[in-house]
């Protein structure tokens, strides 16, 4: 048995913050399962990250390398290769590695353990079952860690980010991508994804359609691909069979929470990750959440802010430091799809950030805050898009009495 304060679940970018802000106040165990620190972010050898916490565009690995530099100057107890198999509501971890089970007793516990991605069993694509069909960061693994380059003639289905950034290190590699595939009538990917991976390398992407057929024996031989209609339903007489070795799946990611459920944390049905509070707590005490186990993001920058949340509020919860208070409700309103957190504790002094997600394409319009009647804060937007997390704060007013918070869209026309 291992006893210790906080015990941070998931060693990626919001593990690693959480584990470095959590060691400025009492002791720490880092548990990942992989062999290295900064889960996906060593084979994400394109840059882009850390434009907004260290003010420089920065590799996968170069971003890992700044905060695995920093814990190795803390006192964290780090074990890898090692994975949580079961979580108990007192915080008791059992965790399995080379060395056999591992027993851990904590006061508190950062689960950020991230997310998976979805496979073609969970989108249910008819046809043969035969080898050529990856997930989008399989391939990335594949292709940036292992030196493979799993086929030469790709289909993607999809406009996720990390597609579009596969496609383009594809073609680097001298494969030729057919063409992207997206179901619905946007992509969803950010739109610099848009221009630098698929515009600057003249790959098609065909918004409005889907594969709806995968032929091949022992190894892919070409897809059916068609167009849909407004309810995203394959349209007759539109079907096309594209000759291919590959088939590419980027079609979305789905928080990991099996352990969270072990506890019987609430998950919030849309997103399907924990419902936390401003100070990243879940609605279990002593459990906190960051990073895209909570909900997936953007930017590696919101997932690292996330996580230094979670590490300070789960330091204090095991210090006995923070107190147990009402959280007031977030409800969304017009047009919203998600927001992050979805509760905020009564005693919120400072600026609370709020993550939030639209349900349409909409132009100019009014992201506002309210509570009943009361405005608490307002802001213009030229542009949201369901693919683009939207980012504001507010805070709580310091008199009269407190209601919960609604947060809605409206178009300014």
């Amino acid at each position: 048995m291992i006893d210790t304060d906080v015990v941070v679940i998931g060693g990626g970018a919001a593990g690693l913050a959480a584990a470095e802000k959590a060691a400025e106040y009492c002791r720490v165990l880092l548990i990942d399962r992989g062999d290295e620190l900064g889960g996906i972010l060593p084979q994400c050898i394109h840059d882009g990250f850390g434009n907004f916490i260290f003010k420089e565009s920065l590799t996968g690995p170069e971003y890992a390398e700044r905060f695995t530099d920093s814990l190795n100057s803390l006192n964290i107890d780090i074990k890898l290769g090692t994975t949580a198999t079961r979580l108990y509501p007192d915080k008791r971890i059992v965790a399995v590695n080379e060395d056999g089970i591992l027993e851990v007793q904590a006061k508190a516990v950062v689960l950020a353990t991230g997310c998976r991605e979805r496979t073609r069993n969970q989108i249910l694509i008819p046809g043969s079952r035969p080898a050529g069909i990856y997930t989008a960061g399989t391939v990335q693994y594949l292709i940036n860690t292992q030196g493979i380059l799993p086929g030469r003639k790709v289909v993607i289905l999809g406009s996720g980010d990390v597609g579009l950034i596969v496609a383009r290190r594809l073609v680097l590699e001298g494969a030729e991508v057919l063409g992207v595939y997206e179901i619905r009538p946007s992509p969803s990917a950010l739109p610099r994804n848009i221009v630098q991976c698929l515009e600057d390398f003249d790959i098609p992407l065909f918004l409005s359609h889907t594969v709806i057929d995968i032929h091949g024996s022992d190894r892919v031989n070409g897809v059916t691909v068609a167009k849909v209609d407004r309810d995203l339903k394959p349209i007759l007489g539109t079907e096309k069979f594209i000759p291919c070795d590959t088939l590419i799946l980027a079609v979305g990611l789905t928080p990991e929470n099996e352990l969270a459920k072990q506890v019987g944390i609430p998950l919030d049905e849309y997103i399907g990750g924990p419902i936390v509070d401003n100070n990243m707590e879940t609605l279990v005490p002593g459990f906190f959440a960051c990073g895209n186990v909570v909900q997936v993001h953007d930017l590696v920058d919101d997932v690292t802010t996330m996580g230094w949340i979670a590490g300070k509020y789960a330091a204090l919860h095991a210090l006995n430091k923070l107190a147990s208070v009402p959280r007031l409700k977030i409800i969304k309103g017009n047009n919203i799809s998600s927001v992050v957190p979805q509760r905020v504790r009564v005693d919120a002094t400072d600026d609370i950030p709020l993550y939030i997600r639209v349900r349409r394409f909409l132009q100019d319009v009014m992201i506002i805050v309210k509570m009943g009647s009361k405005i608490l804060h307002e802001e213009e937007r030229e542009v949201v898009r369901p693919s683009i997390m939207e980012k504001l704060s507010f805070t709580l007013p310091r008199e009269g009495s407190l209601n919960d918070i609604e947060i809605e869209v409206r178009e300014s026309k």
